[in-house]
């Protein structure tokens, strides 16, 4: 039997775009595991007098240009789906949860992502647009974790009350807007983000899905300290283990990795803004509850914070510009893990406390 909740991703999905007649909407489907919830929203889309077109952008086909392009096919910008960007009014990418290739190449992995951040930079410049992490069996067996429950939590994530929620995010963010350091401190973790001036926002069901997190930009210059990501997590099918970065004002000065290590110094020298922080997140999420080792998923998670090495959001004030984007994701919910802003805590000892608390309840 079919499984309904993917005809209400596609009702949450058409409401968070703002899809409506006449609409021009590019669809990219990056393995055949996410049908389910592609043909819900086709669907959907032509339901109501729009015009969905479908690239198969296969992570499969990824691989291959890793293995067997030249370096200047392998950085360039995939034309068909860099047209997709200028033709749609909006963009909605389904992205399956697929096991990661093993053997590739790090460095000419590493490679690629200039031109998927081309591709990127066209999405959020030039449509309404949201990216969708579909859980798999077989990623859930990677993670070590039970499949059912994993979905029930992407579910839960895509199609909360957002109505409810977005306005209470939504005071939160504009509470903090006012502050001037967020610092992260752990076991292995501290760190300080200069913010004053920048502006917080909320994400609740409309540009992610799973979504919750609010996010601002730290001043390019403004962040000081180290940071630890212990563990396995991957990102553009590589694994990197038990990562560390140092900062001193703004800049990425060290990395260390006990896997990964090529592959991260790579991405760190993609272009002149890759080694500055263009994002803090923080994780709002109370209906996700699964470390995955997957970024999308993980950084929704309440407990969690995260950064992202290079492109800022303008919408907080951020001007660092990178085709990279690159979100990596700290577990605080462990006791000794704080997260404060301007010395309130937020959470303290691994546990959401005060107004992020209710901010953040079910």
């Amino acid at each position: 039997m079919a499984d309904l909740r993917w005809n209400d991703l596609a009702g949450q999905l058409i409401a968070g775009t703002s899809v409506v007649e006449g609409s021009a909407v590019a669809i990219f489907m990056t393995d055949v595991s996410v049908m389910p919830a592609v043909e819900a929203f086709v669907a959907e889309c032509y339901r109501i007098g729009a015009l969905p077109q479908v690239i198969a952008a296969d992570e499969r086909f990824d691989r291959l240009a890793v293995e067997f392009a030249s370096e200047a096919v392998l950085s360039s910008a995939a034309p068909l789906e860099l047209a997709s960007m200028e033709w749609a009014d909006v963009h909605v990418s389904f992205r399956g949860m697929v096991a990661p290739a093993s053997g590739l190449d790090e460095a000419r992995v590493a490679l690629q992502r200039a031109g998927k951040g081309a591709v990127s930079t066209a999405r959020w410049q030039h449509t309404r647009w949201c990216l969708v992490r579909v859980p798999t069996p077989e990623w859930a067996e990677l993670a070590g974790v039970n499949y059912e429950p994993l979905l029930d939590e992407f579910f839960g994530g895509c199609l909360a009350d957002w109505g409810t929620l977005k306005p209470r995010w939504d005071d939160l963010c504009a509470e903090l807007s006012s502050a001037s350091t967020v610092r992260i401190i752990s076991s292995d973790t501290d760190i300080s983000f200069g913010v004053a001036g920048r502006s917080w926002i909320s994400f609740s069901g409309e540009a992610n899905l799973p979504d919750g997190e609010i996010a601002t930009a730290p001043l390019d210059d403004r962040v000081d300290g180290h940071i630890t990501f212990p563990g396995t997590f991957w990102f553009a099918g590589v694994a990197v283990t038990d990562l560390r970065l140092e900062f001193s004002e703004g800049v990425v000065t060290t990395s260390h990795a006990t896997a990964g290590a090529e592959f991260v110094e790579r991405l760190l020298s993609t272009d002149a803004g890759a080694r500055r922080v263009g994002e803090l997140g923080i994780g709002t999420n109370a209906l996700m509850r699964t470390l995955t080792g997957d970024l999308l998923i993980d950084e929704k998670i309440l407990g969690t914070a995260h950064l992202a090495l290079g492109r800022a959001y303008p919408d907080c004030g951020g001007v660092n510009e990178s085709s990279l984007h690159w979100d990596i994701v700290k577990d605080l919910r462990a006791p000794g893990s704080f997260l404060t802003v301007d010395e309130v805590r937020l959470i303290a000892d691994g546990v959401v406390v005060g107004k992020f608390a209710d901010a953040t309840a079910l």
